[in-house]
């Protein structure tokens, strides 16, 4: 959204013009207007707070108001903290309104659901178990709307395809909201109790909490990705011709994850197994790396330790998991006659199996110092070809199903030159089988 096309500024209007009609009746509203400026402050203050240590932001107290006041206050609440908050890309403006015109949309779809369902007198009384309808109606509606809208801003500023902006996101975002919900339901009980403000308040504590092991959780993921960062840069540096390649391999080895029904957990694993499969690069010399023309047997042996000397460098980082495995086996065959271990069959770790396949695919479809890019049709042929020789027919087929869905956009080659479909066919000895005779791919 930097470049905002003038569709989605067009979209962000729209929103914000029927945010404003929400508010339209706020004169002739009986709200209580302390409990109002209470709620919008500690919204704003909260928000100010979550924003800087990457937490996202305080639905329990939106919901709190939802659940407490008319549907226009209610609506109210959201806005000073969202036109406030820090917005860390630019243009800032739009991106404040755009935020502030949502969350005041949801947060006044949620209020009209719960009052029309009867939630304001469950929540005076403490009617539980039945205050818990209305509310879980409520949360349902606030995260719709926000997926709803959500899904057309990625569409039309970012040129996300519909299916793929809205696929997955209500139900990813669910469950989280429905436990800001529950908080925000236990505020609003307390704020309505002979206790008063204070207690509601308290609720916070222990969300205040999660926030935080969040925030430690989200530095760690932070330094892993600058440990995988740096490592990738030094081959990048050391190896220029396939500069590019290890996050290629990453993102499709992502996808053949995904094909294959893996948990997220194994996914992001998987994407930092094909990201660091050639990091044992930085042990070989480079003249080997950079050299036009066919290797000698004694310099093939060198750079056939290039697996070996990767697994050593990422042996000691327990976050990697399975990825270790990865980096040493990525050049191992299905009929046992690859290196560094001559393994087969299922001796191969899954997650080889995958980087191989992930691996293979991009050094055929990139534009290397020894031969040139095959178009993505004739690459997947290829690896249907050495299918139960070479590599796991089961990642083959994944590959071609996701390619299938998503295609393929790789930024650039080795040498800058985008990947076109039509490339020449490299000439004997290269592909599918290059990636294990150079053992540089």
């Amino acid at each position: 959204m930097e470049a905002v096309p003038a569709r989605a500024r067009a979209y962000v209007v729209c929103v914000t013009v029927a945010a404003l009609l929400c508010l339209r009746t706020l004169p002739t509203a009986r709200a209580p207007w302390g409990a109002v400026l209470l709620l919008a402050g500690l919204y704003a203050g909260s928000e100010l707070v979550a924003r800087s240590r990457f937490v996202g932001t305080c639905y329990p107290v939106l919901l709190a108001g939802a659940f407490l006041l008319p549907p226009p206050a209610a609506a109210l609440v959201a806005l000073p903290g969202a036109l406030l908050s820090p917005v860390p890309r630019r243009p800032a403006g739009l991106r404040r309104v755009w935020r502030a015109a949502q969350l005041a949309l949801a947060v006044w779809a949620a209020a009209c659901v719960h009052w029309r369902l009867g939630g304001r007198v469950a929540v005076v009384e403490a009617a539980f178990p039945y205050a818990l309808v209305p509310a879980g109606a409520a949360v349902l509606a606030f995260c719709l709307v926000l997926t709803v809208l959500d899904g057309g801003i990625l569409t039309l500023a970012d040129r996300v395809p519909p299916r793929r902006a809205w696929r997955g996101s209500f139900s990813r975002s669910l469950a989280p909201i429905a436990v800001h919900g529950l908080a925000g339901l236990m505020m609003a009980v307390l704020w309505r109790s002979p206790y008063g403000p204070v207690a509601a308040l308290l609720v916070l504590l222990p969300m205040c909490v999660a926030w935080w092991a969040f925030a430690q959780y989200h530095r760690e993921r932070a330094a892993h990705q600058a440990t995988i960062r740096a490592l990738v840069q030094a081959v990048d540096i050391k190896d220029g011709y396939t500069r590019g390649h290890s996050e290629r391999v990453g993102q499709a080895s992502m996808m053949i994850a995904r094909e294959l029904g893996m948990d997220d957990e194994r996914v992001e694993t998987l994407r930092f197994a094909g990201i660091l499969h050639d990091v044992g690069k930085l042990g070989v010399p480079t003249r080997l790396l950079r050299k036009d023309g066919p290797l000698t047997p004694e310099e093939r042996r060198v750079i056939e330790l290039h697996p070996e000397y990767g697994h050593e460098m990422v042996r000691g980082i327990r976050f990697l998991g399975e990825a270790r495995a990865a980096v040493l086996h990525h050049h191992e065959r299905l009929d046992g006659s690859g290196y560094p271990y001559g393994l087969a069959g299922d001796r191969i770790p899954e997650s080889a199996r995958v980087v191989a396949v992930a691996d293979a695919f991009d050094a055929m479809t990139s534009t290397r110092s020894y031969s040139r890019a095959r178009p993505v049709a004739a690459a997947l042929e290829e690896l249907r070809r050495c299918a139960g020789a070479q590599f796991d027919p089961r990642m083959v087929r994944a590959l071609i199903h996701a390619l299938g869905r998503h295609g393929w956009r790789p930024s650039v080659t080795a040498d800058g030159t985008p990947t076109l479909p039509g490339t020449p066919l490299p000439g004997p000895g290269g592909g599918a089988r290059d990636s294990v005779g150079r053992g540089a791919s």
